[in-house]
């Protein structure tokens, strides 16, 4: 009788993920939205103490704003 040689099952390269989750990156193109977002926005997350006594954005701005008129001014140093 003739042995055959046992084949290994295949491995999946695609570590399991469905087609649409595999992403190619050779494809990849910039964010056209975050060029105008350049400078405008920064998120904070506040402690949860915190954040009890603001009920908005603008209330938190402002009191930074007050906060900071109160604080020495510093030169920003560029680089060298």
């Amino acid at each position: 009788m003739k042995t055959i040689a046992a084949t290994k099952p295949k491995q999946d390269r695609s570590n399991g993920l469905k087609p649409e989750y595999r992403f190619d990156y050779a494809k990849a193109q910039p964010n056209r939205f975050a060029r105008g977002m350049r400078g405008v926005s920064l998120a904070v997350v506040l402690d949860p103490d915190v954040a009890r006594v603001f009920q908005d954005a603008e209330s938190v701005n402002t009191v930074l704003r007050a906060l900071l008129t109160t604080m020495p001014v510093q030169r920003i140093r560029g680089p060298r």
